[in-house]
């Protein structure tokens, strides 16, 4: 099969590196013209995923119209605040009836949109019924690297899902599907935000305790925003909620717990921007889930406690003795 991957950061040039190793003729579009050269050159993205040699049937383009042209699958895979500029560029160009899967986790935030809410915004309705969203515990360079991996595929029509499942799954990377598109999205873009409020546990030497309250309250505030929006709980007790904030928030390769740890260390959002090469998601999901949760009038004092480290230069250990000295509540409630 021929695909096209829009966006050749670490997850976009992962996941063509595992469709090619596959036997997939892929086509992975690069917004920056010196990285489609070193992809076309040297075999390797030595700006998003340096070290590792990628397949010889992975081809790379700065075209999208050669991205997608003759595609039985599209993968968009890049940093939700282009989504709606880039994607409204490729909707002349898209082939219709064939899947469009975005693994972009993120929240527009001007529009409080999810990705899949900016991409029916922007492409013509024929496309609506062919989106999917792969959402899961999946470090790009360990994909890459065809470590095993499992994650979620997510469509309103159950059959999509299952094709999409069928086109990406193969010996190292297992999907399961779910027609939960919200509980998906609204799961793989916030956790980003807890992962950054568990990094500067971790910079401020918390300990494990501190960590594994985060993760757990944090699955607390996410799960009722998602289930205000519709979403079924059970998915975030799932690969795209628990699996993939666990991930985030403990391992090492993960960038918006990196975030919070230069937060701890006295760092500004600002300097932190400056000084990052790849986007760290949670930076503006913060905002976003920040007003997201005023707006639908749910209780989410991390992402409010993150938000206010970012955006208001709150110091951490303050954010630390603010959620310690909130009111105390029963564990699980309506």
């Amino acid at each position: 099969m021929r695909v096209g991957v829009i966006g050749a950061g670490a997850w976009g040039t992962a996941l063509a590196q595992l469709l090619a190793s596959k036997g997939d003729e892929v086509r992975l579009w690069a917004y920056e013209p010196e990285v489609a050269e070193d992809i076309r050159q040297r075999h390797e993205n030595r700006v998003y995923l340096a070290g590792i040699e990628l397949h010889p049937a992975l081809g790379c383009t700065t075209s999208l119209g050669e991205a997608v042209d003759g595609a039985g699958l599209v993968l968009s895979v890049m940093p939700s605040h282009v989504v709606r500029e880039i994607m409204g560029r490729l909707a002349p160009l898209l082939p219709v009836g064939v899947p469009l899967v975005s693994a972009t986790k993120g929240i527009e935030n001007d529009s409080l949109m999810t990705v899949g809410e900016v991409l029916e915004d922007v492409l013509p309705i024929v496309y609506h019924p062919m989106l999917a969203f792969l959402s899961g515990p999946s470090f790009a360079r360990e994909v890459a690297l065809l470590r095993p991996t499992a994650v979620s595929v997510a469509a309103r029509y159950e059959r999509v899902a299952v094709a999409v499942q069928q086109q990406v799954a193969g010996p190292t990377f297992r999907a399961y599907t779910t027609t939960d598109v919200v509980g998906v999205e609204l799961g793989g873009a916030l956790k980003n935000v807890i992962a950054i409020a568990a990094g500067a546990a971790d910079g401020l030497g918390l300990g494990h305790n501190a960590v594994a309250a985060l993760i757990t309250r944090g699955l607390a505030e996410v799960t009722r925003l998602a289930v205000k929006r519709g979403a079924n709980p059970l998915t975030l007790s799932g690969l795209s909620g628990m699996g993939d904030l666990v991930l985030t928030c403990t391992g090492a390769l993960s960038r918006n717990r990196q975030v919070g740890q230069k937060l701890a260390q006295g760092l500004r959002r600002e300097d932190i921007v400056r000084d990052m090469r790849q986007v760290a998601e949670g930076i503006l999901t913060a905002r976003a889930a920040h007003r997201l949760a005023t707006r639908e009038e749910i209780d989410m004092p991390i992402c409010a406690h993150v938000y206010r480290m970012l955006y208001e230069d709150l110091p951490v250990q303050e954010a630390v003795i603010g959620l310690m000295g909130r009111s105390l509540k029963k564990e699980i409630y309506a």
